[in-house]
């Protein structure tokens, strides 16, 4: 697994995905690329249900273990949650990934804002 020196970094490119969360728990929202690391930013979860609350499980795959920094994190209905923001954010190599889900499909959208460097 490469691991760029970020001492030599000539790309520094921001983006942003988003995902509607399903429940399994285990799914890719976001793999670390070959030579490169990304550097999460963000995770915003929404619920995007009026009605009901739902929970979100989220996990960072170290190639082996999935080891949680939010579970079962209760999502009242019509609210946000910042589970990262740029205080705590953190790197991702290749190999590694992060991994979320819901306790209900079609309830909790996420957006997590990243850089990749190389």
């Amino acid at each position: 697994m490469a691991n760029p020196n970020l001492g030599t970094v000539t790309s520094i490119i921001g983006d942003t995905i988003t995902a509607a969360l399903t429940t399994t728990t285990t799914t890719t929202l976001l793999a670390g690329v070959t030579n490169k690391s990304i550097k999460v930013n963000s995770i915003i979860v929404s619920n995007i249900n009026g009605t009901n609350s739902a929970s979100c499980t989220f996990s960072f795959y170290d190639g082996t273990n999935d080891r949680y920094f939010s579970y079962l994190i209760t999502i009242p209905a019509g609210s946000s949650v910042v589970l990262i923001d740029k205080n705590n954010g953190f790197y991702i190599k290749e190999g590694c990934e992060i991994r979320g889900g819901a306790s209900l499909n079609s309830y909790l959208n996420a957006l997590i804002s990243y850089e990749t460097m190389s």
